[in-house]
């Protein structure tokens, strides 16, 4: 079943995007909560007039996303953790702590765009994490975390 996103949904497309899925997965969840409507004829024609309508937005969001991730990209993170004397983290660090490290460099980015390669971080190090911006604008940052 062809479906249009009004709003971005992980592992499966961005907003305004005309995605084919399941047709249970279309009826049971994605419609009922408003993730998605039908992409019938009247419904493709109306999206087309409003993704015309929003190209012009879309483009300033776009080059203030670039500009974001030109200023971050330079930017040292470090996260503070307390650990064991063999330098295992007592938890784990996640994206909330690197949230709130680029929030304490004035950048105020949602914890949801941030995405951690590989599996939690539980030993001190350097690592990196990916943000999304904009669907067309990831940057790819390294933070350290040292034992506090």
């Amino acid at each position: 079943m062809e479906i249009i996103l009004k709003q971005d949904i992980v592992n499966l497309g961005h907003a305004d995007d005309i995605v084919d899925v399941k047709d249970g997965y279309a009826r049971n969840y994605l419609i009922p909560r408003g993730y998605a409507v039908m992409a019938d004829e009247s419904n493709k024609k109306m999206h087309e007039e409003n993704k015309r309508q929003r190209a012009h937005k879309e483009a300033k969001l776009k080059e203030e996303a670039e500009a974001l991730a030109e200023q971050i990209k330079g930017k040292e993170i470090k996260i503070g953790a307390k650990t064991s004397s063999a330098g295992k983290i007592f938890g784990s660090v996640n994206t909330i702590q690197i949230a709130e490290a680029l929030q304490k460099k004035g950048f105020d980015i949602d914890r949801k765009k941030i995405s951690i390669d590989g599996d939690a971080i539980k030993e001190a190090g350097t690592y990196k994490a990916k943000i999304s911006l904009h669907r067309e604008v990831t940057v790819e940052i390294e933070f350290e975390v040292f034992s506090e």
